[in-house]
């Protein structure tokens, strides 16, 4: 197995070269195996190892290649591979075989709430937020006016969030999320926060954060956003590429196939 860089270039991309990733099932017989697969939240191929552990192959031999301009839909059953292939690429999971090649800076966006602590000011939180982005010390200051007029929480950005509300957390949290202009961004469902009042505003800032992106990979299982929203489409089965093509192709394939 081998992660590397791509050497530098002007343009993003992505190359994995016949990627596995496995799981293994600790405890296999203080429980059931359907409950130990639920608890590692794959569904892909069950297997055994060398020394006959139980595994989860949650990516088979996976190979694709995107380039800027790529804007690709991850879509398949709960269990298929999505979110493991996102890790993947984002360089959260290891594989146990294959190649990954990465050019550009990866956002992942999983979890917009990382990296918050609870104890410490909006504003160094914003500071601290950036930095797990790898933003450097001066761009988060060049985007902090811009994320105090996004959430309009004013004077509150002095105090610990953890005096804020659900609905003020989720403002600033999302506003320094999509503070910058991202090179591969990876989404793992469509994000949408906040209240009634915040979510016109969310929605634009989403959009046009996915926009900036040169390359895009989402995971959802809404069609309509993936239609919207992507170019291409992969379709994933049991950890591996069912099929893989021009979006809409691969969508009515797809939805046909759940209909039957």
């Amino acid at each position: 197995m081998k992660i590397t860089p791509i050497a530098p270039s002007t343009a993003p991309e992505l190359l994995l070269q016949d990627v596995s990733v496995s799981f293994p099932i600790y405890h296999g017989g203080s429980r059931s195996l359907k409950k130990s697969i639920l608890f590692r939240g794959s569904g892909g191929h069950i297997a055994t190892d060398a020394n006959q552990r139980i595994m989860v192959e949650a990516l088979r031999d996976i190979s694709l290649q995107l380039q800027a301009g790529d804007r690709v839909a991850l879509i398949g059953s709960n269990g298929a591979g999505k979110t493991t292939l996102l890790r993947v690429l984002a360089g959260i999971y290891e594989p146990i075989a294959g190649t990954v090649r990465t050019r550009g800076r990866i956002s992942p966006m999983f979890d917009i709430a990382l990296g918050i602590d609870s104890e410490i000011s909006g504003y160094d939180n914003i500071r601290l937020r950036g930095m797990i982005l790898g933003l450097s010390a001066k761009e988060i200051e060049e985007r902090i006016p811009d994320i105090i007029e996004f959430t309009e929480l004013g004077d509150y950005l002095n105090l610990p969030v953890r005096t804020y509300s659900s609905g003020m957390m989720t403002r600033l949290t999302f506003a320094v999320a999509t503070c910058f202009a991202p090179e591969v961004l990876l989404m793992d469902e469509w994000i949408m926060a906040g209240d009634a009042t915040f979510l016109t505003k969310a929605k634009n800032r989403i959009q046009s954060f996915v926009a900036k992106a040169s390359i895009l990979v989402l995971a959802s299982h809404s069609l309509e956003t993936c239609r919207r929203f992507c170019n291409l489409a992969i379709w994933m089965d049991q950890g591996r590429i069912k099929a893989s093509g021009p979006i809409n192709e691969i969508l009515d394939a797809y939805s046909e196939e759940m209909s039957n």
